[in-house]
This record gives structure tokens, sequence and C-alpha cells, in this order.
């Protein structure tokens, strides 16, 4: 799942960005309210983490502009500001929820997760393919009784396949919500991914559930079961 961070204090948006990416999120940090707004224009974020006092905007507004662009990011509003009145705007403005500073970070990790589980699109905790599971809370995968171990960008691949389980996703699909603004278009780190999930996921005497569709992309199926 890919995050924008729009954060001012250099320090804070360092550390946050490190520790949500060990986490398994793709993060992308910015310093302004306008470079938050030209990346939410251009990439499909799941979350939006949102200061409320970037140097040069509000945040109340920014939220407003977003939504009002059609932007569906869940948008988590951090600050400072803990009156009840400032909580309320925000959340009338357009955000998903607020957290006020400082917060812990292992909170935030909890945040975050909580907010890829609402609507606009209902997101189970545990996600299915055929006999396929993964638990997007313990992040633990399975294939029948056989526990399946993955890396972090292994779970963030698999997640989103699941998300879209039957659909058709694009490689350019998958490095915006797994991968960060780092991301090289011109590797073929994405293949070499799908490989590793394919040997993990397809046992011997399993349906395969990775199907690639050739010059498209891929598709998880739900197997024969």
């Amino acid at each position: 799942m890919r995050i924008l961070l729009a954060e001012d204090d250099v320090r804070l948006s360092e550390t946050v960005t490190a520790y949500l990416r060990r986490a398994g999120f793709a993060v992308d940090p910015v310093t302004t309210a306008r470079a938050a707004e030209v990346e939410a224009a251009v990439t499909s974020y799941d979350v939006i983490i949102l200061d409320l006092n970037l140097p040069d905007g509000d945040g109340v507004e920014l939220c407003r502009r977003l939504r009002a662009r059609g932007i569906g990011a869940r948008i988590l509003m951090a600050t400072a500001r803990d009156a009840v009145r400032d909580r309320v705007s925000g959340l009338e403005s357009g955000a998903d929820d607020y957290l006020v500073k400082p917060y812990a970070l292992e909170e935030l990790r909890e945040r975050v997760r909580a907010l890829l589980r609402r609507p606009p699109a209902v997101m189970p905790e545990v996600l299915r393919a055929g006999d396929l599971t993964l638990d997007t809370a313990t992040r633990i995968a399975a294939r029948g009784t056989r526990t399946i171990p993955l890396t972090t960008k292994e779970f963030a691949v698999l997640e989103y396949l699941m998300r879209n389980t039957g659909r058709v996703i694009t490689r350019d699909q998958i490095s915006e919500h797994a991968w960060d603004a780092n991301y090289d278009p011109a590797s073929n780190i994405i293949d070499v991914y799908i490989g590793r999930l394919r040997r993990k996921i397809d046992g011997p005497g399993d349906d395969p559930l990775v199907e690639t569709i050739r010059g498209a992309g891929y598709r998880l199926g739900a197997g024969g079961s």
C-alpha cells in the first residue's frame, strides 16, 4: 500500500518514512501543501498523512481541495492542534481520522492499517483467493494448512493482488501501490517478486494462482478450489 506523507518537520518526516517502510508500506514524503497536492493528483495513494501546519498552506483547506478534486485516498490528519474544534474542522473537511502530535509510531502504523479497512471499498482484514488467505493484521499468509513466509515487499505485492482478485493488474499499478517514488520503471523487479511469490504460493499439486497476461500484467485467480 502506498502512502503520501506531507510533513515539513524534516527529522520527523525521515523517522516516520523509515518506520513505515520497515512496516511494509511504500512512502513518498513531501514538505509542502503544493507538493502534496501535485503528488496526490498524479499518483493513486491509498493513504495520505497530512500535517495541518504546512509552511505554504493550511492542511484543512488542502484536504477540502483534494476531496473537491475527487481524490478518494484515506486522509489521516496529524497535528499538534488538539482542541475539539480543530479536530471537528479537520474531519468536516473530508479527513478520515485525526492523530494528535506527538504520537507513537506504533499508533500511527495501526491507524493507517485501520484506515485501509474502511470504505469507500470495504477492505476485510483477512483476504482470500481460493484456498490462499492473507491476514493483513498479523501479516500471515497461508495456502490451505501451509503457512507461507513472506518478506515485507512480498507481502505488499501479494496484498495488492489479493485486493484485486480476478482483475488484470499492470506492472504500473503494482509499482504505484507497492513501491515509492524511488522505483525504477526500467528494472524487472516486479517480475522478480512475482516469480518469488509463485514459488512460495504454489506447492506440489496446487493449482497455479498467479497468471501472466501477456502484454498486460498479472491476474490472481481462485485456482480450482
